[in-house]
């Protein structure tokens, strides 16, 4: 009987050792394996076989997806103008140009910017009106406030609120879409001279304003805040 030598043992040992590290790395083949990974197909395979298994689970059903929207389109208009009357059909064009308007949050912003035009012509802050107004509507707000900072008059107002906002009037004119808002608000209000002396309104008085406002922004801007084109007090 022949007897390994020490050497012979070693690399028999050696070679054991490697077979089972193998092993463990690579792991055995049971024939359920994934193929292996080819970026050229992988995307069509994936896409077949998606659609291979909406074909066995999918039922296509009629759409009516074009009513709907048709429906949907004009739901916000309706809320606030009767179908069919002259200002349901004004507000109608300007969503047709403007997809993105919406009555009601154009009535939550122009309560917002009434406010600010309001208190920014009483403390003569021409800054904040250039970005608010037109130009015409600016230079004739200009022209008042120089008028009364020439003559040392200044105006003590103090917003209340906003009591009412009502759309009553819209169209596009050209690419320019006009709203018109009634608003009634309340204001305190004087007006003093040089010497302090109160020569309109009354500082201790809350009183009742009506206004018929409209404002204006072109469709075509990117830029989607509206300015004060025309302003009247309404008796």
């Amino acid at each position: 009987m022949e007897f390994f030598d020490f050497g012979t043992i070693f690399f028999l040992v050696a070679a054991v050792v490697i077979f089972f590290q193998l092993r463990n790395v690579l792991g055995r083949r049971t024939g359920n394996e994934r193929p292996p990974f080819d970026p050229y197909t992988a995307g069509r395979t994936r896409k077949e076989a998606t659609s291979q298994d909406k074909s066995d689970t999918v039922v296509s059903l009629p759409r009516r997806r074009s009513a709907a929207t048709a429906e949907e389109k004009y739901q916000s208009i309706d809320a606030v103008a009767p179908p069919g009357s002259a200002l349901n059909k004004g507000l109608r064009s300007i969503k047709d140009a403007d997809p993105a308007f919406d009555p009601q949050g154009f009535v939550d912003g122009a309560k917002l910017a009434y406010e600010m035009i309001v208190m920014a012509y009483a403390d003569g802050d021409r800054r904040s009106l250039k970005n608010l107004l037109s130009r015409e509507v600016y230079e004739g707000f200009v022209s008042a406030i120089d008028e009364r900072e020439k003559r040392a008059e200044k105006i003590e107002s103090s917003f209340v609120g906003i009591d009412k906002a009502t759309i009553v009037g819209a169209e596009m004119k050209g690419t320019e879409a006009h709203v018109t808002l009634r608003v009634v608000s309340e204001l305190i209000s004087a007006t003093r001279d040089s010497g302090g002396s109160v020569i309109d309104g009354d500082p201790e008085t809350v009183a009742e304003v009506k206004d018929v406002w409209t404002f204006a922004r072109d469709t075509r801007s990117r830029d989607p805040n509206w300015k004060l084109v025309a302003t009247e007090a309404e008796e």
